[in-house]
């Protein structure tokens, strides 16, 4: 189905593009400077801001904001309610728009419901933000994080099963589901192998 669906309560601002296939749930607003991949999921009273690049097949679940100045790269699934800040240290009396930090989420990270990204950092590839953390810094790839604030508590695969890797030691593993092979080495974990 490559038809963008629209419900009828859904405001899509002239100016924005959504690729084909993407659906915009009921009470969700796109300002018109957005651009959205092809087949991705905006939720119930979903807000996407003027400067948001978001990729293809992502999911934004209900009530996620997303402001200006984040991007989020393909298959990134945003969890209920979670949230996006773009101003470090915002007062209601003084504008700061020329002070936004970007944020930028990788490929195929996941942010759990009523989880909180504060502006400027980066969200590795495949990362994992339980619910309700707070990200105040940069997630490495393949990172479990959890907790206020957030700190790394183990590693996890593409396929989003924890992986049977030490935290803060160099080791290999394998996904159970998909065959996978991941290493870690200085903290870093890299895939080294797809299956066909």
């Amino acid at each position: 189905m490559d038809q963008v669906i629209i419900e009828a309560s859904a405001i899509v601002d002239p100016g924005a593009i959504l690729g084909a296939g993407t659906r915009v749930w009921h009470f969700a607003h796109v300002c018109g400077g957005a651009r959205i991949g092809a087949g991705c999921s905006l939720g119930q009273n979903v807000f996407i801001g003027n400067d948001v690049r978001i990729g293809a097949r992502c999911k934004i679940q209900n009530n996620v904001s997303v402001y200006d100045a984040v991007t989020i790269e393909d298959e990134v699934f945003c969890g209920p309610s979670m949230v996006f800040t773009n101003v470090w240290n915002p007062r209601a009396a003084i504008v700061r728009k020329d002070a936004y930090r970007p944020t930028l989420v990788r490929q195929g990270a996941s942010i759990g419901a009523n989880a909180t990204i504060v502006c400027g950092v980066t969200i590795g590839r495949y990362a994992f933000i339980a619910a309700g953390a707070v990200v105040t810094r940069d997630v490495p790839d393949f990172a479990l994080m959890a907790g206020v604030p957030a700190r790394q508590s183990g590693w996890i695969g593409r396929h989003g099963e924890r992986l049977a890797l030490p935290r803060g030691a160099d080791g290999d593993a394998t996904c159970p589901h998909t065959g996978e092979r991941y290493q870690v080495r200085g903290g870093v974990c890299r895939l080294l192998d797809a299956p066909l």
